[in-house]
């Protein structure tokens, strides 16, 4: 009878064996970080047609052609940048190396108003480039507006609202995940909320949602997020608030008072959530310091405006009177990131701009080399102007994203913000090992499963048997954000393998060269 039971036991582990499917990667001995949140749990991942095929315990003769040793190391799902700007630099660098070696495997871009129209054509031109990183994209109210009306600044009529209004039904159907604003930029600042309200129910009807840089960060940020809101509720769609933040001195310590609100709205039922990127700067142009009306129909109308006196002297003292508002005598929070007419200002303030150029240590001397530089050309900027308690704060709120913010670098180009390098990193290594601020599994949640959920992306963002084999393998006793605001281009350290729909893109700390990315399109894409 033992006999007969030991041939039975032998002829189902070879039935067992029969149906297991070889793999083509196998990832042995690692800590699984599922990206729900909860805790880790020992165990193996095998991938298959770029798919993750089985999770857990895997039987120690499972076949495989490639075996990963993942032992002390933790696996989970590749990360999810919801919050980027890659249009243009994807050909530069369509390695996007500093993405990979920061553990993302998926970007979505055209955020801020700002998008490729038509978007089909973009997608087109991503198919052919072939990145190493998956895109999905927003279409861009700034972009659409400018298309119909320019840098007008005016209400549009309705004849041109329903082009806008065709114009993101297109956006839509070529597979766009939603609306983005950018209200502090031209034109989009130009805009109010009823125009966005029917902007927005078009993405909504096809299952996107809205994602907006709020109308102001700073004084009225309270009025900027419950207008967020109401676009939200009037028009049907959910909300993410892009890098939420409190800028400005006169600001800090108002992070409970955002917080609930957008609590407040989750409790009512609506759908808000919200990205950050884990610094106490900012990057932006360095005309977003300069009034709106100033601004208004295009860059020979600036050059109009200021070379009336009068007009320039009142320009001149809006920033002035700006910059007391922050509780600043100097603009030495602003640096320049870029300014290719004459690179020896890069990594620079305004401040010590103004005295290369023999200007007097004056505030108002400063507004004045900041209006010669943006004549020239409007520079990129990094800000500095956020309190650490202030994100900190904002890091805990439970359904908020990391985000970059960043496009894909290309390297030694400018001085840019190290978000572009290191926001991921910065969390596991600074935020979650060093200050505690979130545990492992919450911290991978936010970078996962969280955007993935938010964004609509029904097959990423778990280590899960049918998902996608977009994952990470990292050490989290050494993950670490090399990049600095002084020698912003250096790629973080820690990761050991990024898969990206299966394919290795990072191996043993290196990028491959592999550009197996995708195309990630909304679910109102119509084929």
């Amino acid at each position: 009878m033992r006999y007969i039971l030991l041939f039975v036991l032998l002829l189902l582990a070879q039935i067992t064996s029969a149906q297991i499917q070889k793999a083509d990667i196998l990832i042995r001995n690692g800590r699984l970080y599922d990206g729900t949140g909860n805790t880790w749990t020992l165990g193996d991942v095998a991938i298959r047609a770029g798919r993750i095929v089985a999770v857990g315990r895997l039987p120690a003769n499972y076949p495989a052609d490639t075996v990963l040793d993942a032992k002390g190391l933790a696996v989970a799902p590749g990360f999810i940048d919801v919050h980027t700007h890659i249009e243009d630099d994807e050909v530069r660098q369509p390695t996007a190396d500093n993405f990979i070696y920061d553990g993302v495997t998926t970007v979505v871009t055209g955020n801020c108003g700002s998008s490729r129209l038509p978007l089909g054509g973009y997608f087109q031109t991503l198919d052919s480039l072939r990145l190493s990183v998956n895109v999905a994209s927003l279409v861009g109210h700034g972009t659409v507006r400018k298309a119909v009306m320019g840098r007008a600044q005016r209400t549009p009529t309705e004849a041109e609202l329903q082009r806008m209004e065709s114009l993101v039904d297109s956006a839509m159907l070529a597979g766009a995940v939603g609306l983005s604003s950018g209200l502090i930029y031209i034109p989009g600042t130009y805009s109010r909320t009823p125009e966005l309200v029917r902007l927005a129910r078009v993405a909504g009807r096809r299952q996107g949602l809205y994602a907006t840089h709020m109308r102001n960060e700073s004084d009225s940020v309270t009025f900027s997020i419950q207008e967020a809101l109401r676009i939200g509720r009037e028009a049907g769609l959910p909300v993410q608030i892009s890098h939420l933040k409190l800028g400005g001195q006169q600001n800090w310590g108002r992070t409970a008072d955002l917080l609930t609100l957008i609590e407040d709205a989750r409790q009512a039922g609506q759908q808000v959530t919200i990205d950050q990127y884990p610094y106490t700067a900012s990057s932006t142009s360095l005309s977003t310091l300069l009034p709106d009306d100033v601004q208004a129909d295009g860059r020979d109308s600036l050059r109009v405006r200021l070379a009336r006196p009068a007009v320039r002297k009142a320009v001149e003292a809006s920033m002035v009177d700006r910059l007391r508002r922050r509780k600043l005598k100097h603009f030495s929070y602003a640096v320049v990131a870029s300014f290719p007419p004459d690179t020896s200002y890069n990594g620079r303030s305004i401040e010590e701009i103004n005295r290369m150029r023999g200007g007097r240590h004056k505030a108002r001397a400063e507004a004045a080399t900041i209006l010669d530089l943006v004549l020239q050309y409007d520079a990129g900027m990094v800000f500095h102007g956020m309190s650490e308690t202030d994100v900190q704060n904002i890091m805990r709120y439970p359904q908020n994203m990391v985000a970059s913010d960043a496009s894909i670098r290309v390297w030694q180009q400018g001085v840019p913000h190290p978000r572009g390098y290191g926001s991921n990193a910065r969390v596991l290594g600074y935020y979650v090992r060093e200050k505690h601020v979130l545990t492992l599994e919450e911290a991978i949640r936010r970078m996962t499963s969280l955007p993935a959920q938010t964004f609509g992306f029904t097959d990423r963002g778990l280590l899960r048997p049918g998902f996608v084999a977009d994952i990470v393998i990292f050490d989290p006793t050494t993950v670490t954000d090399r990049s600095t605001f002084e020698k912003p281009h250096q790629y973080s350290v820690g990761m050991q393998y990024v898969l990206v729909n299966g394919r290795l893109t990072l191996r043993d700390g290196h990028h491959t060269g592999a550009r197996g990315g995708q195309i990630l399109y909304g679910p109102g894409r119509q084929q």
